[in-house]
């Protein structure tokens, strides 16, 4: 965190939502529970962006583990070194956005602002966790996926902006970077998650090495 507010000492501002949200994370993940993210247009993108860093190495080595490695010298001992060498440990998360061929018969068929609660509903699962970037706090889509998340008794975790927003209400925690136009709102997002990402990353598999 240190490191994190040297750079952005804006973000001090949220540091303890931040911190939570790294617990929220880490207890997701031990409890074999899966991330989902949801957001619009840039933020979209910052969904797509966490999966890249959390389902392969970001800054830390992480090779596999688990019983994975002597079953592919039992079954493919020809390739296994191979495959192995080149299999990485994830954390798991899914970027609900990146479900285009579902979002656009959904939205186009059902109720546009509903695509993500649908996606919520469909994959959500005990000790998931939902996240949903806002830059505004109020889009109905997002909105909405977290009403069903927490409906199902999801663990839910929202990035918005500084103003007062529906996501307040609903979400176990909101962090609330200290900007309001949309732009800004997203350039302090991505320090953020990248933080995230790697404390994630360090806490998990780094103590392993």
């Amino acid at each position: 965190m240190k490191d994190l507010l040297t750079r952005y000492p804006q973000l001090e501002v949220c540091s303890a939502s931040i911190e939570n949200a790294l617990n929220m994370m880490v207890e997701t993940y031990k409890n074999n529970g899966k991330i989902l993210l949801c957001g619009n247009g840039g933020s979209c993108a910052d969904c797509d962006h966490i999966v890249g860093e959390l389902m392969k190495s970001f800054l830390s080595h992480r090779p596999i583990r688990g019983t994975i490695v002597d079953n592919m010298h039992s079954l493919f001992p020809d390739s296994a070194e191979y495959i192995i060498s080149n299999l990485q440990e994830g954390i798991p998360a899914i970027s609900l956005p990146s479900q285009s061929a579902f979002i656009s018969a959904f939205a186009n068929d059902v109720a546009a602002d509903m695509v993500y609660a649908q996606l919520v509903y469909g994959y959500g699962e005990p000790n998931d966790l939902v996240v949903g970037f806002s830059t505004s706090g109020n889009s109905a889509n997002v909105v909405n996926a977290m009403k069903v998340a927490k409906a199902k008794g999801l663990k839910t975790l929202a990035l918005t902006g500084e103003k007062p927003c529906k996501l307040d209400d609903i979400c176990d925690e909101v962090i609330k970077v200290p900007e309001t136009e949309t732009y800004k709102v997203q350039e302090l997002h991505l320090p953020v998650y990248h933080y995230l990402c790697a404390e994630l990353e360090k806490m998990l598999f780094e103590s392993e090495e």
